[in-house]
C-alpha cells in the first residue's frame, strides 16, 4: 500500500482572514536542514494585490482617526501576545530558515523591543506650539500618517525585520501590507493572527505572498504611499528608484561588507569570541555579520589562530537540537555560490585556515550545509572581499596600522556596520569619528542599535534618507502639518494687508 504526504498550504492574510486568493501559482517551501519540501506557498496575482491594497486603503482612513489611547491598547496587547508565542514563532523560523532555536528567539526579542518602543507613540507624536508669533496669531504643528505602506522583507529575519516596520507604521496610524520572503513565510502568518487577536481592525495588517510581480505591483500601485525594504543592494536600489519614480516615500536598506578592526592592544580572546559569533551566527546570513577581520600589525597571527580554534569548535547541526550553534544556509543555490567564492579565493592565493565547503551533517545529508570557514591573506581584489558572501565565511585582511584599516573600510562601497576591538580610547575615538559607516561598534561586533535609536547604514547600504525604526521610523511613516491660526475679536477690523504680515 502506498502512502502520500499532504503538504501544508500557506495562504495570504487579507482583510482580517486567511485566503487562498485568486492567483493559481504556487512555490515550494523547504526545510534547509533536511532539504525536504515542507509546505506549498500560494502566490498572489494582480487581483490579489488590488484587493489587498483596497482593503488597506479603506482601513487606513478609519485607523488613522482612532485615538492614540486605542492604538496603544492594541500595541500593548500585541506585545503581550508575541511574548507569549516566542516558542511557536521560533519553531517556524527554524523549520523554514534553518537558524538555531536560540538565535530565532533572539531575533524575536529584538523585534519585541521595537513593539515596546511603538507603545510609547503618544509621546513620540507630540507636536509643537508657538503662541503669539504675530499679533493674535498662533502656529502649531503635528504629524499625520502617510496612509498605506508596504514592507518587503528578507528571508534572514522573518520576524525581526517585519517587527522593525509594522509596529511603527501601525502605531503612527497607517495600514501596513507585509510582503515576506517566499522562503520562510509561515512566521508572518502567525504575526497576522496575533495582530487580529490583539484587536487590530481588519485590513490594517495584511500579508501578501509573491515574487517580483507582487513587489513591482506594490512599488507602482497608486494607492500605496510608502515602501520599506530590506534586502540586497541591487534590489534596494531598484526598489528605491522604481517607487520614488511613482511618487512614494522609500527607505530601502541594502547589503553590507562589515569590517572589524583588531588592534594589537585588544583582548584577543574576547575579540576572537565575538568575531566567531558575528561571522558564523545564523550561518553568516545577516546584514550585520562581520565578514572581514582587519588584523592590524602583530595582532594578525594571534587573532587568526584564536578564530581558527573557535571555528573548528562550532556545533553545526539541525537548529532544533539543543546544543546546536549554527544551522544550514537557506538554499542549494546559496551553498553553491558560497563554495564558488571560497574556491576562487583559494585559487587566487588566499590561505584556507578553516574549510567548511565539504561539511556533512550525519542524518541530514540532503541539507544545505556549509561549515564555518576562515580565509587568511585575502586581497581586496578577490571576490571573497568584494562580494557580500552571506554565508559563514570570515576573511582576514592584514594591514600595518589603524590608519590603513580605516582607509580600507572607507574605500569599500558598503557602509552598514563596522567595529573595532581595542583597549585604547584614543584609537576607538579616532575610529568612530573617521569611518564612513552608519553603525559602529566599540568592542561590540554587531552594533545593531536598540529600538529607541534607528538602524541604517551609509553609501550602498541605504537608499533613501530615513533609517528604520526608532525616531527616524516615526518620521518616515508620518508627514508634518503646520497650522497658522487666528481668532480675532468680532469687534476688531480684519487687519488684512497686501504686504506679507510679520507682526
Amino acid at each position: 500500500m502506498s502512502t502520500t504526504t499532504t503538504l501544508t498550504t500557506i495562504h495570504h492574510f487579507i482583510n482580517g482572514a486567511e485566503t487562498t486568493g485568486e492567483g493559481d501559482r504556487t512555490q515550494p517551501v523547504y526545510n534547509p536542514a533536511t532539504g525536504q519540501v515542507s509546505a506549498e506557498l500560494r502566490l498572489a496575482n494582480e487581483a490579489d494585490l488590488n484587493a489587498t491594497v483596497a482593503a488597506a486603503r479603506k482601513a487606513a482612513d478609519s485607523w488613522g482617526d482612532i485615538s492614540l489611547a486605542k492604538r496603544t491598547a492594541v500595541l500593548f496587547k500585541f506585545r503581550e501576545l508575541v511574548a507569549a508565542h516566542v516558542d511557536d514563532l521560533a519553531e517556524l523560523i527554524t523549520a523554514e530558515h534553518g537558524k538555531v532555536l536560540s538565535d530565532a528567539k533572539g531575533e524575536i526579542g529584538r523585534g519585541l523591543e521595537v513593539i515596546e518602543f511603538a507603545c510609547g507613540i503618544p509621546q513620540l507624536l507630540k507636536g509643537d506650539y508657538s503662541d503669539q508669533v504675530s499679533t493674535g496669531i498662533d502656529v502649531f504643528s503635528f504629524r499625520e500618517p502617510l496612509g498605506v505602506v508596504a514592507g518587503i522583507t528578507p528571508f534572514n529575519f522573518p520576524v525581526m525585520v517585519p517587527l522593525w516596520m509594522a509596529p511603527m507604521a501601525i502605531a503612527t496610524g497607517n495600514a501596513f501590507i507585509l510582503k515576506p520572503s517566499e522562503r520562510d513565510p509561515s512566521a508572518s502568518m502567525l504575526l497576522a493572527k496575533l495582530w487580529k487577536q490583539a484587536g487590530l481592525p481588519d485590513g490594517v495588517f495584511q500579508v501578501l505572498h509573491g515574487g517580483k510581480e507582487t513587489v513591482d505591483g506594490l512599488l507602482t500601485h497608486p494607492d500605496v504611499d510608502g515602501i520599506s525594504f530590506v534586502g540586497s543592494t541591487p534590489i534596494a536600489q531598484y526598489v528605491h528608484e522604481t517607487a520614488t519614480k511613482h511618487g512614494k516615500r522609500v527607505q530601502a536598506l541594502g547589503g553590507a561588507k562589515n569590517h572589524a578592526i583588531v588592534m594589537p592592544d585588544a583582548d584577543l580572546d574576547n575579540a576572537a569570541d565575538h568575531l566567531a559569533a558575528a561571522a558564523f551566527g545564523s550561518a553568516g546570513e545577516r546584514c550585520m555579520a562581520i565578514s572581514v577581520a582587519v588584523a592590524v600589525g602583530d595582532a594578525a597571527d594571534l587573532i587568526v589562530k584564536k578564530v581558527e580554534e573557535r571555528a573548528l569548535a562550532v556545533k553545526v547541526k539541525n537548529g532544533t537540537e539543543p546544543d546546536a550553534e549554527m544551522g544550514p544556509v537557506i538554499t542549494p543555490a546559496s551553498k553553491e555560490r558560497i563554495v564558488k567564492i571560497v574556491t576562487e579565493a583559494e585559487i587566487a592565493g588566499a590561505a584556507m585556515v578553516v574549510d567548511g565547503r565539504d561539511l556533512v551533517v550525519p542524518g541530514h545529508e540532503d541539507g544545505f550545509w556549509v561549515g564555518p570557514t576562515v580565509i587568511d591573506h585575502v586581497k581586496t581584489e578577490m571576490t571573497a572581499y568584494t562580494e557580500e558572501i552571506f554565508g559563514p565565511v570570515l576573511v582576514v585582511v592584514r594591514v600595518a596600522d589603524l590608519e590603513e584599516g580605516i582607509a580600507l573600510i572607507n574605500s569599500n562601497p558598503y557602509g552598514n556596520g563596522t567595529a573595532i576591538f581595542t583597549s585604547s580610547g584614543a584609537a576607538a575615538r579616532k575610529f568612530q569619528r573617521s569611518v564612513t559607516v552608519g553603525m559602529v561598534g566599540i568592542n561590540v561586533p554587531l552594533p545593531v542599535p536598540v529600538a529607541y535609536h534607528s538602524f541604517g547604514g551609509w553609501k550602498n547600504s541605504l537608499f533613501g534618507d530615513k533609517h528604520i525604526y526608532g525616531p527616524e521610523g516615526v518620521s518616515f511613516y508620518t508627514r508634518g502639518k503646520v497650522i497658522t491660526s487666528r481668532w480675532p475679536e468680532p469687534t476688531h477690523a480684519s487687519g488684512a494687508s497686501y504686504n506679507f504680515p510679520s507682526n
